[in-house]
């Protein structure tokens, strides 16, 4: 039966929008349908880290995983930036964890030895650093009397995650994907001949496959095409300050400067379910626990404060996964659209189109507790268990750095110079 498009993804966030990107860039058809302005968007707080310290913490094959995408992230930002002008305010000068009281340093050298101990094929990047280490790094800053010291990754970075959602965007488009708006998917139905029809109000569009990103609201979407994935939401609140002169050479765990010069504060995590209302209680926390690391930052005006809601599964890791019951139907959640947007444009993109994901990624992945779900790509366990409810994804995508690297090289050089495609 003929279809509209090749696929269909079903929102335009952080996530559906890199993955729509990757399949555009493949020369699939792509019709990205998106909700409301009001809808709860994650990308509205994001606090704009491309992270790797303590990511994946428990969780050796998100660490990887994390790390790869952050290691790549430069060329994929160069490449977006190249393409659509947009300037991304991304740095990748390293990363701070500032710790107060001499208890809450070891705390964090014990953590951070603890993960980098799960990758003994990787050299240790984080560096502990006592409070004189992190008084040379940050000469300009007057630290407070409780800072002990602190953790420095110099793979960490940071952006303007709405210029990245932009530019994500703006790309897919030139690629000749179809972004329609205020189009919330409210139903999907698998075709008797194959593929699937979405309806969004009124309307109604066909593809062969169809991808599931619509973040929390994911949970009404999932169920239609077999899929039980468990999500809830999270608050998260953030402060911004006025402008202000350079004063923060590096991103922190919960204090960056942003290219704008306004300095963001936060985050909090709160299990407050669907309400998205801010608080002074959160808001007095988060600006007293700073001004005990950054003193002088009491100095600058609060300008604004606000909150979103994280997409947040049962264990906190990605979930990745195909519908045994209807074939072609995928979803893809996760808290971390930021970090993961390198991979998710690239080797996710790729295996949705008929690769796979790697197995290597299979081993240390728990699968969710209601069996519906693999996170990563745990296929080797899925494969292991003929009750469970997914299609395993077996077809081996090398995820070593020269397979990335070759990746990127196509993405950046050949899809992404739009002189050489004119």
């Amino acid at each position: 039966m003929s279809q509209d498009y090749d696929y269909i993804v079903a929102g335009a966030g952080m996530v559906g929008s890199a993955i729509a990107l990757g399949l555009a860039g493949r020369g699939r058809r792509v019709l990205m349908l998106d909700g409301a302005d009001t809808d709860f968007r994650a990308a509205k707080a994001n606090f704009g880290l491309v992270w790797v310290q303590g990511k994946g913490y428990g969780n050796v094959s998100y660490q990887r995983l994390s790390h790869e995408a952050a290691t790549l992230f430069p060329a994929f930002a160069d490449g977006l930036q190249r393409e659509t002008g947009i300037d991304l305010h991304y740095e990748r000068r390293g990363g701070l964890h500032f710790c107060l009281g001499e208890a809450e340093w070891e705390d964090r050298q014990k953590r951070m030895r603890a993960w980098e101990a799960n990758t003994p094929e990787r050299t240790p990047c984080v560096e502990m650093l006592d409070r004189s280490a992190l008084e040379g790094l940050l000469p300009a800053l007057r630290l407070g009397a409780d800072v002990s010291g602190g953790s420095f990754c110099p793979g960490d970075g940071h952006l303007n995650p709405l210029r990245l959602l932009a530019a994500l965007q703006a790309a897919y488009q030139n690629r000749g994907g179809r972004l329609i708006s205020r189009h919330r998917v409210d139903a999907i139905a698998q075709q008797p001949g194959g593929g699937f029809v979405v309806s969004a109000g009124q309307d109604r569009y066909t593809a062969g496959k169809v991808i599931i990103t619509a973040g929390l609201g994911s949970n009404a979407l999932n169920p239609m095409v077999g899929l039980d994935i468990t999500l809830r939401p999270q608050r998260g609140q953030v402060l911004v300050t006025e402008r202000a002169a350079p004063l923060l050479p590096f991103p922190a765990s919960g204090v960056r400067q942003t290219g704008d010069g306004t300095v963001m504060v936060g985050l909090t995590q709160e299990d407050v379910g669907y309400d998205i209302n801010t608080t002074a209680i959160a808001a007095t926390r988060m600006s007293r626990k700073i001004v005990r690391v950054l003193p002088d930052l009491a100095q600058l005006r609060l300008v604004r404060q606000w909150s979103c809601l994280r997409v947040m599964t049962q264990d906190g890791c990605p979930v990745y996964a195909e519908s045994a019951t209807q074939p072609g139907a995928w979803t893809a959640l996760c808290h971390s659209g930021v970090t993961l947007a390198s991979f998710h444009a690239g080797p996710l993109a790729q295996a949705i189109d008929g690769g796979g994901l790697p197995l290597s990624f299979a081993d240390h992945l728990p699968r969710s507790a209601a069996a519906a779900s693999v996170a990563i790509a745990a296929a080797a366990s899925a494969a292991a268990d003929p009750a469970a409810s997914l299609s395993p994804i077996s077809t081996d995508f090398t995820a070593d750095h020269a397979a990335w690297s070759s990746f990127l090289d196509a993405f950046n050089h050949e899809r992404f110079d739009v002189s050489q495609a004119a």
